[in-house]
């Protein structure tokens, strides 16, 4: 997880000013996380709120299937520091998601990388996969693997044990958000790969 410090606008610690597109985690409080979406689509804002099918009983007693938010209010924002403040102003429901650092709440953005893999597991509303909170999962005793074959080619996760199920699974995480289990992959379409290097965080203002 990378986060960027509250500052003033423009002004930044190391008197850096990056404007990249990065991923935000936001939230849109009671259960707007689709309404949100549907405004950022209007300005060509790139978003994604996890969806998954779930069967729903309606009013006259009938189940049907649909696609619905993984977890309300959650919603991801890709864009600029600058943009996300001027977002704020205009789409109100719209909050940072936090974490206490240094006595500050600091708004948290997710590494490119890891967001596009999340993306890519996620978009196949795959009936078997499990999202679970972070502390779920210890990614500490797991493996680091990259899939090989199959709509999920060139993935990379962790091989890892998970609470209640009987084989491993290759996880994918958002730190500090969620940590989504996939179906059961066939063992010679998984490659191992090095430890990696722990990520530095990135400080930036917003």
């Amino acid at each position: 997880m990378e986060y960027i410090s509250f500052g003033e606008p423009g002004v930044c610690d190391n008197h850096t000013n990056t404007e990249d597109n990065i991923w935000f985690a936001m939230s849109a409080p009671f259960c707007k996380e689709l309404e949100a979406k549907r405004m950022l689509d209007k300005t060509n804002i790139e978003n994604f709120v996890p969806m998954h099918y779930k069967i729903i009983v309606k009013k006259d007693g009938k189940k049907v299937r649909e696609l619905v938010p993984v977890i309300h209010n959650l919603i991801f924002v890709r864009t600029t520091p600058t943009m996300i403040r001027e977002i704020k102003s205009r789409i109100l429901i719209l909050q940072y998601y936090t974490r206490r650092e240094k006595g500050k709440n600091l708004p948290i953005i997710i590494p490119e990388s890891q967001m596009r893999q999340f993306i890519a597991v996620s978009e196949t509303h795959n009936e078997k996969l499990i999202y679970l909170k972070p502390e779920e999962v210890d990614l500490q005793k797991g493996t680091r693997v990259r899939i090989h074959g199959g709509s999920l080619d060139g993935v990379e996760g962790i091989f890892v044990k998970v609470r209640g199920i009987r084989n491993r699974r290759v996880v994918v995480q958002v730190e500090g958000i969620m940590v989504v289990a996939m179906a059961e992959i066939k063992p010679d379409l998984i490659e191992v790969l090095p430890q990696k290097e722990t990520r530095k965080h990135l400080q930036l203002c917003v």
